[in-house]
């Protein structure tokens, strides 16, 4: 039985949390703190020559220096680049993506020949998550001290024998062992016996085993960091998604169109032609005059003509369900009925919506759900299928759950990426839970008005 105590020190994982916190320790340098206080000691040098304290004006030439400095960061490239290496050393290390933010838009004249200028805010978020790196970064060094502690506290009985072999009668000064309640001269133990250097490899394994926990914490903090400040931003994001989801919207109506295009060029259209074709020839069978010279030929004719116009018939009314299913006029839960009853495989179906949605949301979850109950009955060799449909919080919820072998993968051009792509039109979500042997469990989150 493998503790997760004992077994976090050695995933590979924590490598990366690890050397993330080592990699990010030279950032904190170009931080407005470590930058102020640069400024006061290099004015402090400078006007004072290193006596007494700096003076007020002197801590003021320091602000402004420090906020010229900040400007001429934001205003080039430097901030977006230092933003661009955090981003890719959380996603490299961290498993952290975070998609970039919008790229700068020059202006002619001005800044535009070598930055964005100071009006980046980009640039400044950059210069904010460097502000909030520095008590973080402090803490990762902290962790980092936590693993070389441990492990130094650790060898002190392997270790004592090699250095402490001190002639008879000599008296040597106890080994200061620091723990993390030590760190800052305060709380520090000291050993000089042997049997006192198992009480530092006690405190060295302890260490060992929270240093795991304490990285992980800190570097969640930092990635949460990475994806507040360094990403796209709420605004530019929620642009991007709608400029997302207007281009599937168009997408999926040019499809559409030409779905309904080919569907009435190859169906309709040629048995329409048929029948223009075979009341042509029965005309012509029929004469000028009142005479019929082969009436059998000429009821055959209009017999096809007739089959023709019904079969004509039936695809376009197939065509208009498929943009709008005459069943939706009743309501969602009507609709789910036919679709449930016309299933062949066995369907429960459970329909809890206290609002009606809008007639877009209806007609996208309707087809949703004849999709997903066709893939069921294609691919996963259910008995059973389960339908539920709820209302909560302006969402609809429709899950479609079964008990066949599971695997459902949109990859494999089972409809599921489509579906996805629809759903995505209306902000909506499609999640899959498919492990190979099932069940299958696919839920679509759709708003109930569009």
């Amino acid at each position: 039985m493998r503790l997760p105590v004992i077994v976090a020190p050695f995933t590979r994982r924590l490598g990366r949390e690890l050397l993330f916190c080592l990699a990010g320790l030279p950032s904190i340098l170009v931080n407005p703190v470590a930058l102020f206080i640069v400024a006061v000691d290099l004015t402090w040098l400078l006007a004072s020559g290193a006596r007494g304290n700096p003076s007020p004006a002197e801590v003021a030439i320091a602000c402004v220096c420090v906020g010229l400095l900040l400007v001429l960061l934001v205003s080039t490239t430097t901030a977006r680049r230092l933003g661009s290496m955090q981003r890719m050393l959380a996603t490299r290390l961290l498993g952290v993506r975070v998609g970039a933010p919008p790229p700068m838009r020059r202006r002619p004249g001005g800044w535009a020949w070598f930055g964005p200028g100071p009006r980046d805010g980009v640039g400044w978020r950059v210069m904010a998550y460097q502000l909030a790196k520095l008590p973080v970064g402090l803490i990762e060094l902290y962790a980092v001290f936590f693993w070389i502690g441990g492990l130094v506290n650790l060898s002190y009985p392997l270790l004592w024998g090699a250095f402490r072999n001190h002639p008879p009668g000599a008296r040597l000064s106890p080994v200061p062992v620091f723990t993390p309640f030590g760190l800052f001269g305060e709380g520090t133990f000291r050993v000089s016996t042997l049997a006192g250097t198992f009480a530092a490899a006690a405190a060295g394994a302890a260490m060992l085993l929270a240093a795991p926990w304490v990285t992980r914490a800190v570097t969640s903090a930092d990635a949460w960091l990475v994806r507040s400040l360094l990403g796209p931003g709420r605004l530019a994001q929620r642009v991007h998604d709608l400029e997302l989801s207007r281009a599937l919207a168009v997408d999926d109506s040019a499809a559409l169109l030409r779905r309904l295009e080919r569907d009435l060029h190859d169906g309709a259209q040629i048995r329409l032609a048929t029948l223009a074709m075979n009341l042509g020839m029965a005309r012509e069978k029929l004469g000028d005059s009142g005479e019929v010279r082969d009436a059998a030929a000429v009821r055959e004719l209009v017999d096809a003509a007739l089959r023709g116009a019904k079969d004509a018939l039936g695809e376009l009314r197939s065509l208009a369900r498929g943009i709008h299913p005459p069943a939706l006029d009743n309501g969602l839960a009507d609709a789910l009925a036919s679709l449930a009853a016309d299933s062949a495989i066995l369907v429960e179906l459970e329909v809890g919506i206290p609002v009606r949605p809008t007639p877009a949301i209806e007609t996208i979850a309707y087809f949703c759900a004849a999709e997903l109950l066709a893939n069921a009955a294609k691919h996963s060799f259910a008995n059973k299928i389960a339908i539920r449909v709820s209302g909560a919080r302006d969402v609809l919820l429709l899950s479609v759950v079964d008990d066949g072998t599971g695997g459902a993968d949109p990859a494999r051009g089972t409809g599921l990426s489509g579906l996805a792509q629809r759903v995505a039109v209306v902000d909506g979500g499609l999640t899959i839970a498919s492990p190979p042997g099932g069940p299958t469990k696919i839920t679509v989150e759709l708003p109930l008005r569009a």
